[in-house]
């Protein structure tokens, strides 16, 4: 890989760790002045929303080949929880001071604190052993915990998108409504998400199981 790719990768991901990183010390911060869990989005929710926005370059990464992630996959996860955080979470003002919304958010920001720098330090070579360790284990609670949030936080947008018949003019050349299409999206989520999820199991295996037998080397040496 060039130098100016590794450097720009090395930026990338160092700058989404570090607005992840600010997200969750705003939402602690905020926690701890309010003593409510209810504010994170108040707190947090615009920088999440620009930062998982931007973080469409990945698939654009993954299209080009710079990374080796393919575009399917991170399309399928940014697609996913940008349509949530803007189309849902951004126009529907009953749910954002939802405690679900805001163990979505944390679950999030923590996910992304661990995976970003796992990127970031790749790029360099020199990624320790603890934060592979923790990249591809982190996530076995993590993503659960943000899919029941996402999950509920949809479901209960519902009868709001219903009652202003959101996005009706863009979905009129559709057979079908937002309403219609949200319903569908709650339906088949669980399963889009669930491919995913075993898909980072078996990158699981593959990374933990070379990164102990490299670590096991060096511990020898």
């Amino acid at each position: 890989m060039p130098s100016f790719v590794k450097s720009y990768l090395f930026t990338y991901n160092f700058l989404q760790a570090s607005a992840w990183t600010i997200s969750l010390l705003s939402i602690l911060s905020s926690f701890l002045s309010n003593k409510t869990i209810n504010g994170a989005y108040a707190s947090a929710g615009y920088l999440i929303s620009v930062m998982q926005t931007v973080a469409v370059l990945e698939v654009l990464h993954g299209a080009i080949g710079i990374v080796p992630s393919g575009f399917l996959s991170p399309l399928m996860q940014w697609s996913g929880r940008t349509h949530f955080i803007l189309a849902v979470v951004g126009q529907i003002s009953e749910v954002q001071d939802s405690p679900w919304l805001s163990i979505t958010l944390v679950a999030w920001c923590f996910g992304e604190m661990i995976r970003y720098p796992h990127y970031a330090f790749t790029c360099l070579g020199r990624c320790p052993y603890w934060l592979t360790y923790l990249r591809y284990t982190g996530f076995i609670m993590i993503y659960p915990t943000g899919l029941v949030g996402e999950l509920l936080i949809m479901y209960k947008s519902l009868p709001h998108v219903k009652e202003r018949d959101l996005y009706a003019k863009f979905f009129s050349v559709f057979p079908f409504s937002y309403y219609d299409f949200l319903w569908a999206v709650v339906l088949v989520y669980p399963f889009l998400w669930l491919k995913l999820y075993l898909q980072l199991f078996k990158q699981r295996k593959s990374k933990l199981g070379k990164s102990e037998m490299h670590h096991g080397k060096r511990k020898r040496m």
